[in-house]
């Protein structure tokens, strides 16, 4: 069973390697809706504020997903159009090949700059090389929801020094993604609803299944402990 993270901060700041030895990457799984970008983005604040600015960097699986005009020549398309957040319309290869950059080291095993695709909402499409990470970011911790999946595809957990989980249960998770789906598309309650029950809950029961293969948990109670 993982073990529960009292202070996720504390520990973050305990992981922060130092600066002659390689950079260290950190996984956080949750369900859609649990709210991982934001805690991520907080615990990023947090260890910064302790340690300086640029220590840490926090990265998200977003700019992963499959393009419009890929999912569009897929022979299933209309699905993957409307499924749109399913793990089979992510590029995980891409995604593996982006976290072996990230523990690239020179030959004083020092850490090398790389890039990180971010995705464009306006657009609706990823942005290639759109972050930089700097060599001087000693710990990066990138969330997303497929990250623990065993499937040969995937199968990314040996490229993170350790991996955890948001742990909030399926309900609040709704919850809190109807609400967001409501406010970012300006849907009405019924509408979100409906996305929420037509996909987001697809992808949350494979999530949920990868629980067990986190190495820790974080609570809600905990996650915004500093």
């Amino acid at each position: 069973m993982p073990r529960l993270i009292n202070d996720p901060v504390a520990e973050l700041r305990e992981l922060v390697p130092a600066p002659s030895q390689p950079r260290r990457v950190i996984g956080l799984v949750g369900l859609p809706g649990a709210g991982k970008s934001t805690v991520a983005e907080h615990w990023c604040k947090a260890v910064n504020q302790w340690l300086g600015e640029a220590t840490m960097q926090c990265l998200g699986m977003d700019g992963f997903h499959l393009s419009r005009a890929e999912l569009a020549a897929l022979p299933n398309a209309t699905e993957a159009l409307a499924r749109r957040g399913a793990e089979w319309t992510f590029d995980p290869a891409a995604l593996r090949q982006h976290l072996l950059a990230l523990r690239a080291v020179d030959a004083n095993a020092k850490p090398l700059p790389c890039t990180w695709p971010a995705f464009d909402h306006a657009q609706g499409d990823p942005v290639p090389d759109a972050v930089v990470i700097a060599p001087s970011t000693r710990l990066v911790l990138v969330e997303g929801l497929y990250l623990l999946l065993p499937d040969a595809d995937w199968a990314l957990q040996a490229l993170f020094d350790t991996v955890w989980f948001l742990d909030i249960n399926n309900e609040q998770a709704q919850a809190q993604l109807t609400r967001r789906h409501m406010q970012v598309w300006g849907w009405s309650e019924i509408q979100a609803r409906e996305r929420v029950q037509a996909s987001d809950a697809l992808n949350a029961q494979r999530v949920w299944a990868t629980r067990d293969r986190a190495d820790a948990w974080v609570l809600p109670a905990t996650a915004r402990n500093k």
